[in-house]
């Protein structure tokens, strides 16, 4: 009996080893983790969508010289200074046409003479023009119109032309021929300087011309209050028959930037330095006093 259970158990064991016996060799299912990325010290670098640079179309139809493009620096002052100049001798020689006829209108007053209809009107226009007191006699708006009448001399205006637009290199004179950082406070009156303040409505002039944007800027030194000190030191030297020396002119513009006195003293320099490009400035028209 012990026997034939004891068969029977080897012969089960037997059965169950043959029954297992292929599944003992299989290797185990390996759980694969996907690879991890190496660290690396470079980072990923975002590309920067790339900004078309918006074109401004001049608002002249001046043939403008690409001032830029002259690398030659003696080269490039002498041209710009060539291409400005001859809107200034235009321009202070208006002036000077003007002043003979108010010196002719002032010694007819000093003889107990009275201006003609037509001189009045015009005496009128010019008294509106250049701001000046309205209910004053005639007498004191022809003496104030004579401080105010003027010229400016040429390498004066030269050396503010090239320092206001970078030798005619920056935005707003290419585009607006604007040499002299003349603003205006109408919308739509020249360009918005990109640099403006929240709020702020002020433009920077455009002008069709040279001869306009020159004839501004002569109207801004004869006429607005801020340069009433120029004015008075141009009628000093006129009183005392003194050249109009350029340096102490430049002496009286210290409203004209908000620099101050550090924008007198590069303007200074810059008619010392550039005393060369000067020479053949007509000395009757620019400097010698009447």
């Amino acid at each position: 009996m012990n026997s034939t259970i004891w068969i029977k158990s080897t012969l089960l064991l037997a059965l169950v080893t043959f029954l297992l016996a292929p599944f003992t060799f299989l290797k185990p299912t390996l759980i694969v983790e996907p690879a991890k990325e190496k660290a690396t010290n470079v980072q990923t670098q975002q590309v920067k969508p790339i900004v078309k640079k918006v074109i401004e179309q001049p608002l002249h139809q001046v043939n403008l010289p690409d001032f830029a493009a002259i690398k030659d620096i003696k080269t490039k002052k002498q041209q710009f200074f060539n291409f400005i100049k001859p809107s200034i001798a235009g321009e202070n020689a208006k002036l000077l046409a003007k002043r003979v006829k108010l010196e002719s209108w002032l010694e007819s007053i000093s003889l107990g003479l009275s201006l003609s209809d037509e001189e009045l009107s015009t005496l009128t226009r010019l008294v509106k023009k250049y701001r000046v007191n309205k209910k004053a006699s005639v007498l004191q708006q022809v003496n104030e119109l004579l401080m105010r009448i003027d010229i400016v001399p040429t390498p004066l205006v030269l050396v503010q032309a090239a320092n206001e637009s970078a030798w005619g290199t920056s935005r707003f004179s290419r585009i607006g021929l604007n040499f002299f950082g003349i603003w205006c406070y109408r919308q739509g009156c020249g360009m918005v300087p990109g640099g403006r303040n929240t709020g702020a409505k002020h433009e920077v002039a455009a002008f069709k011309s040279v001869d306009a944007a020159v004839a501004r800027y002569f109207h801004n030194i004869n006429s607005h209050n801020a340069y009433r000190v120029f004015r008075t030191i141009r009628f000093e030297l006129r009183s005392q028959s003194q050249p109009l020396n350029p340096e102490i002119l430049a002496t009286g513009l210290l409203p004209y930037s908000e620099r101050g006195a550090d924008y007198v003293i590069d303007i200074t320099k810059m008619l010392r330095q550039n005393k060369q490009y000067f020479q053949d400035s007509p000395a009757s028209v620019d400097v010698v006093a009447e």
